[in-house]
C-alpha cells in the first residue's frame, strides 16, 4: 500500500485534499549528493547499474519531499537499445557518432528484445521500488519517437534540429519507418517498466513545440497516441509535449491521464484547448526558482490558483536547472504541500 498515492489519486480524476508535486529532472545536477556520484560514475555508467540509479532516483524524495519519484534515466537508452552508439559528455550533451540518414544506415539497427538490452532500468525499478517502501508512487518515462528520431537523425541536440526536420520532409517514407521502429520499441520498453513496479508513465517528447500543428499531428501524436492505446488500461499515462500547447485537444482524444504545459502557456488557456476534466501537470519556469525564496512562495500561490485546485500536478514547465539551490527547490515543494485546496473550491 502507499502511504501517499496523491499523484495517483488526482490522475484518476479523484478530488484530493491538496495538490500532488514533483519536479522534471528532480534527480539531478542541483543536489550536492548527485554530484559526489557524478564525480565518481560516468553518465551512463549511473543508469546502467540499478544501485546507483535507485540511490538517485530516491534523493530527491528524502531530500526535497516531493510527492513521487521519477527513475533515474535517460531517453536515450532507446536508441542505444536499438543499436546507434551514444555518448553523453557532461555539459555538452548526447553525440551520436553515426545518425540515420539513409536507408541503407536504417538497416543497421533493429528493434531489440527489451529485456536483454534493457534489463538494467528493469532492476533498477523493482531496487527502487523496494527502497521506497511504499513512500511515494514510482514514475517512469520513455523519449517520444519523434524527439528520439531528432537526436538519432540530427546526431547531437540542437535548437531547430533542422536536419531531422529535413529528413521528414525529403525522406518521409523512411521517417515514417524509423519512427514506427521506436514507437514498437518504446512500447515494450513502457511495458517492462510496469511489469517491473512503476505506478506511472510519461511520455517526453521535449521537442514536439519545434513543429507546426500539422506536423505535429503527423509525425509525433500518431506515434504518442499507439504508445498510449498500449499503456492506458495498464497504467496511468502523462504526455508531455513541450511547445505542443495547440494540439492539446487532440491530445486529450488519445485519453491519457494527464498532459504536462509548459510556462509559455496560461493555465487557462490551456484548460480552455484541453478541456475541464483532463489533469494538466506544470507549469513554473524552472528559472523563476532562481528567484528570491518570497518570490518563488508568491508565484507558486499564483501558480496553484491559475490551475483552480483540482486536476492539477503541480511542477515545472521543463526540467530543473542545475544552478538552482537545494532551498529554493523546497520552497517550491513545500509551498504547494502547505496549500490547501479547501479554501479554493
Amino acid at each position: 500500500m502507499l502511504q501517499n498515492d496523491l499523484l495517483l489519486r488526482v490522475l484518476r480524476g479523484e478530488k484530493t485534499e491538496r495538490t500532488p508535486v514533483w519536479m522534471m529532472r528532480q534527480a539531478g545536477r542541483y543536489l550536492p549528493e548527485y554530484m559526489v556520484l557524478r564525480e565518481k560514475y560516468g553518465f551512463f555508467e549511473r543508469c546502467q547499474t540499478p544501485e546507483l540509479a535507485a540511490a538517485i532516483t530516491l534523493q530527491p524524495v528524502d531530500i526535497i519531499g516531493v510527492d513521487a519519484a521519477i527513475l533515474f534515466s535517460d531517453i536515450l537508452v532507446v536508441p542505444q537499445a536499438l543499436g546507434l552508439e551514444v555518448q553523453l559528455i557532461e555539459s555538452k550533451g548526447p553525440i551520436l557518432p553515426n545518425p540515420i540518414k539513409t536507408i541503407n544506415d536504417l538497416q543497421r539497427i533493429r528493434i531489440p528484445e527489451v529485456d536483454e538490452t534493457l534489463n538494467y532500468v528493469f532492476d533498477a525499478i523493482k531496487l527502487i521500488k523496494q527502497e521506497l517502501n511504499g513512500r511515494v508512487p514510482l514514475i517512469g518515462f520513455a523519449g517520444a519517437p519523434w524527439t528520439l528520431l531528432c537526436y538519432m537523425v540530427q546526431g547531437k541536440g540542437s535548437k531547430t534540429f533542422d536536419e531531422a526536420k529535413a529528413f521528414c520532409y525529403t525522406q518521409p517514407e523512411l521517417a515514417h519507418q524509423l519512427l514506427q521502429m521506436i514507437t514498437d520499441t518504446t512500447i515494450a520498453y513502457l511495458k517492462g517498466q510496469v511489469k517491473a513496479g512503476v505506478d506511472v508513465v510519461q511520455i517526453f517528447d521535449s521537442w514536439g513545440g519545434l513543429l507546426s500543428k500539422e506536423d505535429f499531428e503527423t509525425l509525433s501524436l500518431p506515434y504518442i497516441d499507439q504508445i498510449v492505446q498500449a499503456l492506458k488500461e495498464e497504467t496511468l499515462v502523462i504526455i508531455f509535449a513541450k511547445g505542443a500547447w495547440y494540439s492539446l485537444k487532440e491530445m486529450v482524444a488519445t485519453g491519457a491521464h494527464g498532459l504536462g504545459i509548459d510556462w509559455c502557456i496560461a493555465p487557462q488557456i490551456a484548460r480552455q484547448f484541453a478541456g475541464s476534466n483532463i489533469v494538466l501537470q506544470g507549469n513554473f519556469d524552472p528559472a523563476k526558482l532562481l528567484s528570491p525564496v518570497p518570490v518563488i512562495e508568491q508565484e507558486v500561490k499564483k501558480m496553484l490558483k491559475d490551475f483552480g485546485g483540482h486536476h492539477h500536478i503541480a511542477n515545472l514547465g521543463h526540467g530543473i536547472l542545475p544552478n538552482v539551490s537545494v532551498d529554493h527547490a523546497k520552497a517550491f515543494v513545500n509551498t504547494v504541500k502547505e496549500y490547501s485546496l479547501v479554501s479554493t473550491e
